[in-house]
């Protein structure tokens, strides 16, 4: 693959999405989890959202229950997890594995694309963070401690 856009995921609501349709924005990819203590992320995911979407970022989030089984919810109590305690407006994809014989293939492609520490190619925990250009290239991996603030200044320059 040549980039993410050839790749599709299905929303908490069950309806599939082309990334195509995210094609000449800057994307933020971020594996998620209700019950993991970088949590509290979503606020300040949700603020860089709300902070540069008009100016073509989009934050996707795509949970995932592979790391100490912090997301053991359905798709609608995620949902209303993220909207009723952090106010999360942009999209939410269903629970998917990142890692692993069963791992989704747009993480496939972003772990082959930006391998983490020591060259491995996959996923240390939740909330690690990839950041795409408007080409659909990954161009940076932040690891799960990287506070979405921290961000703000290369999704900026992005854009």
């Amino acid at each position: 693959m040549s980039d993410l856009y050839a790749f599709s995921a299905r929303t908490l609501a069950g309806q599939p999405v082309e990334l195509s349709q995210y094609r000449g924005q800057v994307l933020l990819i971020v594996n998620t989890a209700s019950e993991c203590g970088f949590t509290p992320q979503y606020e300040g995911l949700q603020k860089l959202h709300t902070q540069f979407a008009e100016r073509g970022l989009q934050v996707l989030g795509f949970p995932c229950n592979q790391f100490g089984h912090q997301e053991p919810g359905s798709s609608a109590s995620i949902g209303e997890f993220c909207d009723s305690k952090y106010g999360v407006s942009f999209p939410m994809f269903e629970k998917i594995d990142v890692n692993g014989e069963h791992a989704h293939p747009l993480y496939r492609y972003l772990t082959a694309q930006k391998p983490g520490m020591l060259g491995l190619k996959r996923i240390k925990w939740n909330f690690t963070k990839f950041l795409v250009d408007r080409s659909g290239q990954p161009v940076k991996r932040y690891g799960p401690s990287t506070k979405p603030a921290a961000i703000a200044a290369d999704i900026a320059a992005l854009l």
